[in-house]
């Protein structure tokens, strides 16, 4: 589908669903939207919030509203998200409170969206987000294979909480996902997210497979070797970082890297990439200074 035909049909879904959430912040809380000469910068971080709680599975948004504010990231992935989930977060909506306190844009993926507790009282949900200084554009929560945590009996199935934002970074389009793959042991699961993934990427490219900056963020539940995530890296660059301290999980003493923010290859340069050690989660977030190519 060209470019153009997807942006039209994500901006009608962002106006049907409300899946941006424009917050009321001062203007210079939002990087400007102008175009700079030359490569444009680009912080980036994924982190897996663990539904607001610590290491010591104690729940602290501020504790974690630090962690992020000290990367200073212009983008954010964030998996395990509750929104009016229940008592663990204290019913409250972690993704507009994070964006809020951040200064950021907020696209919400629910993974799941139940009942209320009480009439009158909003849907409970939990997924994925994206937070963002630079203006969202449009969004999208795509489908991609799932095996229900909330069915007792689940088979795979499409469902939803794959986020898609696209932002405009300095004049240059960029496409954000975040994503949450699944958890068990048996990769089958993950190996149908993996084809899926590559299939939405794949969208927003042209009929000449020209694509546009593309960033996949998230908690992958496979460290970067694993057989089910080789055809991911077809396309995508995992920005790192190898080795004993860019192990992500658990948080107190990180054993796997299971925790990723990957790239395009061709459009965008990762810089610098590190594993900052905080206990605000059960995972450690993952920190990337990128590059974004402009179009020659």
């Amino acid at each position: 589908m060209p470019p153009r035909h997807r942006s039209a049909r994500l901006a009608a879904a962002t106006a049907v669903l409300g899946a941006v959430t424009a917050l009321a912040a001062p203007p210079a809380a939002f990087a400007a939207d102008t175009p700079a000469p030359g490569a444009v910068p680009l912080r980036v971080v994924s982190y897996n919030i663990h539904a607001g709680a610590g290491s010591d599975n104690v729940f602290d948004l501020d504790r974690q509203t630090e962690a992020l504010r000290a990367t200073d990231a212009d983008v954010i992935g964030l998996q395990e998200v509750d929104v009016h989930w229940g008592q663990r977060s204290e019913w409250r909506d972690l993704a507009a409170e994070l964006g809020q306190r951040l200064g950021m844009y907020v696209h919400f993926a629910p993974i799941y969206r139940l009942a209320p507790p009480a009439e009158g009282a909003p849907p409970r949900e939990y997924g994925v987000a994206v937070l963002s200084r630079y203006r969202i554009v449009s969004a999208e929560n795509h489908q991609i294979t799932r095996l229900s945590t909330q069915d007792p009996n689940p088979v795979p199935a499409p469902a939803p909480g794959f986020a898609e934002a696209v932002l405009r970074v300095r004049g240059l389009p960029v496409h954000v996902y975040v994503t949450h793959l699944d958890f068990r042991g048996d990769p089958s699961v993950r190996q149908a997210q993996v084809a899926d993934t590559r299939r939405i990427l794949a969208e927003d490219c042209d009929g000449r497979g020209r694509c546009p900056s593309q960033l996949l963020l998230g908690d992958f539940n496979a460290e970067p070797d694993a057989p089910e995530l080789a055809p991911l890296w077809r396309e995508l660059r995992d920005a790192g970082p190898d080795g004993p301290n860019g192990a992500t999980f658990p948080a107190e003493v990180p054993e796997k890297r299971i925790d990723f923010v990957t790239t395009s290859r061709d459009s965008v340069r990762v810089r610098a990439v590190s594993v900052p050690a905080t206990l605000a989660s059960d995972h450690r977030p993952v920190l990337a200074d990128l590059e974004l190519k402009r179009p020659r």
